[in-house]
């Protein structure tokens, strides 16, 4: 049964992607070519679904851009890298240092590796991208680079997906210490 808490990440429920055995559609986009592993899927995003992903039966993902209204619900840090403690650390400093007071950790699939979401709530696609270059910029200040940020303009929309998470690691809430700032 799938037992994660989403509601913190505002999933965008009118449609979802599911990974294919093989290449679901090829993507020309500024001058690459990409080959896209899933495939969109225009019917809700039900808990049937995630139960299925959360069983290992399908592998599901949720876009990160509102295609219809074009904002961005959630800034993410896919960190692939090896130390996920340091990470963590020094990503939640970074994070209120900057005003962000409310995150969410998860694991993904791959042992050590999270997603952490920043709920930014209702952000213009092009103020998402630029929170997001510039967080990755602070961060690259002071760690090695191991990670990817979303919503990205280098990726075609439909590699603006996460697969859904699978437990949550940590989360930030609001700290009562932000009202001192």
């Amino acid at each position: 049964m799938y037992n994660v808490d989403t509601k913190l990440i505002k999933i965008i429920t009118n449609h979802y992607w599911v990974k294919k055995t093989g290449v679901a559609d090829k993507i020309i986009y500024k001058g690459r070519t990409y080959y896209n592993k899933f495939e969109k899927v225009n019917s809700m995003l039900t808990r049937q679904v995630m139960n299925d992903h959360a069983d290992g039966k399908i592998t599901v993902a949720h876009s990160l851009i509102n295609p219809t209204r074009n904002i961005v619900e959630n800034i993410v840090i896919d960190y692939n890298g090896r130390n996920t403690e340091r990470f963590w650390h020094r990503t939640q400093l970074l994070l209120r240092e900057e005003g962000f007071i409310n995150f969410t950790a998860y694991k993904s699939k791959t042992n050590g590796h999270l997603h952490v979401y920043i709920h930014k709530g209702h952000t213009a696609i092009s103020e998402a991208h630029q929170l997001s270059k510039m967080l990755d910029m602070k961060l690259a200040q002071k760690m090695p680079r191991e990670w990817k940020m979303f919503p990205t303009q280098d990726l075609p929309p439909e590699y603006n997906i996460l697969v859904l998470p699978y437990e949550v690691y940590q989360k930030e809430r609001g700290a009562s210490w932000s009202k001192h700032l």
